[in-house]
């Protein structure tokens, strides 16, 4: 079975933009520029590759609230083509990462996490929540991490 599965580190080229469904359900989509340097008979070149990124849900939404243009960022996710009409009719394809997991990239920054409340938004359809409320005995999480999901 092929596995579609990427990793991507980059600066958000656009602040994100968040919409919703019409069911209710936010969708956040933005780009990253990736960089590439590499040598070519002793001289430096460099490459920069531009991917479209889109997240859902809860996870969406907090990627709007959090991200601005020029952080760098981590994003794991799937490859995905649609097809869609331009305003002229014509056919055209897009390819875009869907985003299964998005955080800041800490090589050259910090940053401070702030636990959302489950079930605010339109829940994570990523599959990085997992349900149910953090328990306490959590291999010292406190509150942190929900009780199926160990530390480190």
């Amino acid at each position: 079975m092929a596995d579609n599965s990427i990793t991507l580190v980059g600066n958000l080229t656009r602040d994100p933009e968040l919409r919703f469904t019409t069911g209710g359900k936010g969708v956040a989509s933005f780009g990253i520029a990736v960089g590439r340097r590499y040598q070519v008979n002793g001289e430096w070149q460099e490459q920069t590759s531009y991917f479209n990124i889109v997240a859902w849900g809860q996870m969406g939404e907090n990627a709007a609230a959090t991200f601005t243009k020029g952080m760098r960022v981590i994003v794991s996710g799937r490859l995905e083509q649609r097809e869609y009409q331009n305003r002229e009719g014509e056919k055209r394809t897009a390819i875009e990462i869907n985003a299964d997991e998005i955080g800041p990239s800490l090589r050259w920054a910090t940053a401070s996490v702030e636990r959302t409340p489950r079930g605010e938004g339109g829940g994570n359809a990523g599959g990085g929540a997992r349900g149910g409320s953090p328990a306490g005995g959590n291999a010292g999480g406190g509150d942190y991490f929900p009780s199926d999901e160990e530390p480190f």
